[in-house]
């Protein structure tokens, strides 16, 4: 038996075997059983099958678009799918640890890049890429239809716990509690949000343990206690003993009611969650998480699913018009196309294909992206368009232009659309009049939110592309990383800023992205007179249970303080206080102040 020590941030004493989430590397690992380990084998082989598939019809697309030579920067990957050193040595691993097939190719592409990083040949160092390249196709196959935490934990066998790295709130909050009795973190600064969490949750939870996802092995039998701070290693039976006297059966305690009623504070204000999905499959999840509609659909996901055909008009309207139906009578907020020239020019070929970079890995991509390259793609963008309006007579459609940063680029997407519209009818189809809006993400836009709000139906504050550029920080980029904070008081007055902006033109706002699935950030959030989200579909059911217990009188009064605070520490110290107090009007005096 073996004791680890960390701080404990949410009582309590549970049991179970080891899921290791290693969140840098977007990998869950966990023990496979016996009866599993064939139908893990299979994912590996079907993941290569289909990878082989997609890179013979990419090479064959870029042989017909720009020649032999281009095309025979595909061959190097497909030689690689055949590598005894690759899928073979993951199976082995499979086979051999019983782990999970996504976590054997980590471990082979972690070998390879050990290789390469010794090489001295610049050339051959560059392959790394190329390497990297092939094992996240693998990875994007092996995880088909798999989009949240909540799909990836749902394949586990019995009750966990989950030991990794890092575990933000956003996360947390998508994660199946029913399943996982409760977490452990090698991180242990700046946990208040998860630890309110998991409080929340009734989730015992340690943290601060800085090498715990290293020293544990998947399927260890590992006990968390929460009140003594500490991780156990194959506990003795007196150990298990006290668990299961304690909280054998621990459940976590989110009412199931919280899914079927609409959010609304302790003090009555409504709020709006919508979910954000990037397939359509997801709508299944949103509707059954409680969304009301979908606040943005990432529509350049669409073009996995379209075979990369973005010239296909009826395709894409099929898919809008499903969505809109399946969503019925909520709205449905399809983003066009947020795409770079790069990703735009490769649509046929990696990215788009079969290995799409989420949005923290191509944060820092700027230049000719979103609206600026649709509006200089006129014939692509025209097809997306008249899709969209064609769908809308099915639903209630809202289109939302990604990366505007002036009144000029939207009246010309404005004129476009006018455009397709004016097409449609030529063809004797009748087109509904749909409400257009922005994403203020470019703080240009959060800056002449004023103007903005004068042309459009609607905005809805991007917060991820806002924080990063308004502070200059690649999240990708470890060095500047830490830098990333939704609580600067930059980014908490560009918000404030925006609201009013769209107060004043009397048109709705609303706010996505990974501070909306943070129950902490969330509550200021509130405070600052927003009361419409959109988030991940796992993350409502806690977005709701924390806004019931909240008054929003409270957290305006707590808002108003947190506005006059000069950093991110004194507004951490001061949020963190003011969740933590059992009433905050006591502690921050008469109501009835002006708003944020």
């Amino acid at each position: 038996m073996q004791r680890l020590k960390g701080i404990g941030v949410s009582p309590g004493v549970v049991s179970g075997r080891a899921v290791i989430l290693i969140q840098r590397a977007q990998v869950l690992r966990y023990q496979i059983t016996s009866a599993r380990l064939g139908r893990e084998l299979a994912r590996l082989e079907e993941a290569r099958t289909r990878s082989r598939q997609q890179l013979r019809d990419i090479r064959g697309r870029v042989a017909r678009r720009r020649g032999p030579e281009m095309a025979s920067l595909f061959d190097a990957q497909l030689l690689m799918l055949d590598d005894p050193m690759l899928v073979p040595r993951a199976a082995e691993i499979v086979r051999q640890q019983r782990v999970n097939a996504d976590w054997a190719v980590q471990q082979i592409f972690e070998e390879f890049g050990a290789v390469f990083d010794e090489v001295a040949d610049p050339y051959l160092r560059e392959r790394k890429g190329d390497v990297a390249d092939l094992v996240g196709r693998l990875t994007m196959n092996l995880r088909k239809g798999v989009s949240t935490p909540r799909d990836l934990l749902r394949e586990l066998d019995e009750a966990s716990v989950l030991i990794a790295d890092e575990l933000t709130p956003s996360l947390a909050a998508q994660v199946d509690w029913t399943k996982v009795r409760g977490f452990a973190t090698d991180a242990g600064s700046r946990t208040y949000h998860t630890a309110i969490l998991a409080r929340s949750l009734e989730v015992p939870a340690v943290v601060g343990l800085h090498d715990a996802s290293r020293r544990i092995t998947p399927g260890q039998l590992v006990v968390i206690d929460g009140a003594a701070s500490e991780v156990i290693l194959e506990p003795t039976d007196e150990v298990l003993g006290r668990v299961a006297r304690y909280a054998d059966d621990h459940q976590p305690s989110i009412a199931a009611d919280h899914q079927r009623r609409p959010a609304t504070t302790a003090d009555g204000v409504r709020i709006k969650l919508d979910a954000n999905i990037e397939f359509p499959d997801d709508l299944a999840a949103a509707r059954y998480a409680g969304a009301e509609g979908i606040g943005l659909y990432r529509s350049e996901f669409l073009l996995t699913s379209v075979g990369g055909d973005v010239a296909n008009e009826d395709q894409q309207y099929q898919i809008y018009r499903g969505m809109l139906e399946g969503m019925a009578p909520g709205a449905v907020t399809v983003r066009t196309f947020d795409v770079d020239e790069d990703q735009l020019a490769s649509q046929s070929a990696e990215p788009l294909g079969g290995g799409w970079a989420a949005d923290q890995e191509r944060g820092s991509r700027q230049g000719l992206r979103g609206l600026r390259l649709s509006l200089t793609r006129p014939e692509l963008f025209q097809v997306q368009l008249r899709a969209l309006l064609r769908a809308a007579r099915h639903g209630q459609l809202r289109i939302m232009f990604p990366f505007v940063s002036g009144v000029e680029q939207l009246r010309e997407a404005r004129r476009m659309v006018a455009e397709a519209a004016a097409d449609l009818a030529r063809r004797g189809e009748i087109v509904p009049r749909v409400p257009v809006g922005v994403m203020i993400e470019i703080p240009a836009a959060a800056y002449t939110a004023d103007l903005l709000a004068r042309e459009v139906d609607f905005f809805t504050i991007g917060t991820n592309d806002l924080i990063q550029y308004c502070l200059a920080v690649d999240r990708a980029d470890e060095r500047v990383s830490r830098l990333y904070e939704p609580l600067h008081p930059a980014i908490l007055r560009i918000i404030v800023m925006v609201r009013r902006a769209a107060a004043r033109q009397r048109i709705p706002v609303s706010l996505c992205g990974e501070m909306a699935s943070d129950p902490a950030l969330l509550t200021l959030l509130v405070g600052l007179g927003l009361t419409e989200f959109s988030m991940t579909p796992g993350a409502i059911a806690v977005a709701k249970q924390v806004l019931a217990e909240l008054r929003s009188d409270e957290m305006r009064a707590v808002a108003r303080r947190i506005l006059r605070l000069p950093t991110v520490d004194e507004i951490e110290r001061e949020l963190l206080a003011a969740l933590g107090r059992p009433s905050l009007a006591s502690a921050w005096g008469p109501r009835g102040e002006s708003e944020p």
